[in-house]
């Protein structure tokens, strides 16, 4: 969908009026680590449009946790979890109705997790989400598209747990299969 590769079998077509921008998990390769956080979010425009309301691009851009001084940080500073609010803040403004995300609440702090979540709750287009975090999936999934092993895709009209009750339903408690980890030290 991304135009990142084409694809094993067939075509994929994207509508006319489809406006289509996506967050990958390799954030870094995707800003310019020369440049301000302010920058980068605002191309250093004063103003920013958002639909069809000005916001004044300092504001905009300290929505995103970024306060005064924070924004002059340059970008190869930032720690994970800052990259991803810039290029969530990037992504945000771009006035598009189809947002791809890929593992959105890794390295995300409580507060800006809980931002991504409202911003999808109202957004007005629609998103696809790849995530394991199934607590998110919960707070803002409307559909599942499950790939349940086999190459088997699912679809399903719900949050996390209404498909997880649903998968239990269809193939049994042993199809749920929770990762057991190693000690971290020897007793």
């Amino acid at each position: 969908l991304m135009g990142l590769g084409d694809p094993d079998k067939g075509t994929i077509t994207v509508g006319s009026t489809v406006k289509l921008v996506g967050v990958g998990q390799d954030r870094m390769s995707e800003l310019n680590p020369q440049r301000t956080v302010f920058e980068e979010i605002t191309g250093g425009m004063d103003e920013i449009e958002l639909g069809t309301q000005t916001v004044a691009s300092r504001a905009y851009v300290s929505w995103f946790g970024f306060k005064s001084a924070q924004q002059q940080t340059m970008v190869a500073n930032l720690s994970g979890g800052e990259r991803n609010r810039v290029q969530l803040a990037k992504l945000l403004k771009t006035g598009s109705n189809l947002i791809i995300l890929d593992e959105p609440s890794n390295d995300l702090d409580v507060d800006t997790l809980r931002n991504l979540e409202e911003a999808l709750l109202n957004f007005a287009g629609c998103a696809i989400v790849v995530s394991h975090d199934r607590y998110f999936l919960d707070r803002v999934a409307t559909h599942i598209l499950a790939f349940e092993g086999d190459s088997k895709c699912f679809f399903f009209p719900g949050n996390y747990a209404e498909y997880e009750e649903n998968r239990k339903q269809r193939l049994g408690e042993a199809s749920i299969k929770r990762i057991k980890y190693a000690p971290l030290v020897n007793a």
